[in-house]
């Protein structure tokens, strides 16, 4: 299917007198948190809340630190959420994608709003 990316603006809501961090994130709807590199934590001045143990890929599992909250933009949708603090590039999860109610498109590859709710984010709490 290939890669897909969107490009989301990050800020810390405890700290609003720092500037908003906009990234191309990795969006893969097979991982579940929001991950981020350790400078843009340094860079909005998140601070650590927790550990969570994580299974990689690989099937390994390490302690990483998970940061919070964060404050994401997505054209017209605003999600808060926590971020793992690990690798190199950041990576927008199903969590977080759900909450804005975003989807991704196989054959472009695209992260777009919901077209089903293209003004306000829908979701569902039974």
């Amino acid at each position: 299917m290939g890669l897909s990316n969107a490009v989301i603006q990050l800020k810390n809501p405890r700290k609003p007198e720092l500037e908003p961090v906009e990234i191309a994130a990795l969006a893969d709807t097979g991982a579940l948190h929001l991950c981020i590199p350790d400078h843009i934590k340094i860079q909005l001045g998140l601070e650590e809340i927790d550990k969570k143990e994580v299974t990689l890929a690989d099937g390994s599992t390490r302690l990483i630190p998970y940061v919070g909250p964060v404050e994401l933009h997505f054209k017209n949708r605003i999600g808060f959420t926590g971020a793992l603090v690990m690798g190199d590039q950041p990576l927008l999860g199903a969590i977080p994608m759900e909450d804005m109610d975003l989807i991704v498109v196989p054959k472009t590859r695209e992260v777009l709003i919901n077209p089903l709710s293209p003004n306000i984010a829908m979701s569902t709490a039974k």
